[in-house]
């Protein structure tokens, strides 16, 4: 799917959420690049220029881990 055809079939649908629902569902199938995604993402307002993307990102990745005491041997 391209820019061109996304953009024409976007504005046919009536609530931004289900449009945002539609654009990550055809990213999800490979229907579209990550960089069409984040383009209409961007453009379209569904991104919190505001929020850090790291801080994002790496919350849920590093929730698994607890603090540990490691012994250090030096030589």
């Amino acid at each position: 799917m391209s820019e061109k055809e996304l953009n024409w079939l976007l504005p046919t649908i009536q609530d931004p959420a289900t449009a945002e629902r539609f654009v990550l569902a055809q990213y999800a199938r490979g229907r579209i690049s990550f960089q069409l995604m984040a383009k209409l993402a961007r453009k379209r307002g569904w991104i919190d220029r505001t929020a850090n993307q790291f801080a994002i990102t790496t919350t849920g990745y590093l929730a698994g881990f607890t603090t540990t005491e490691f012994r250090i041997f030096v030589a």
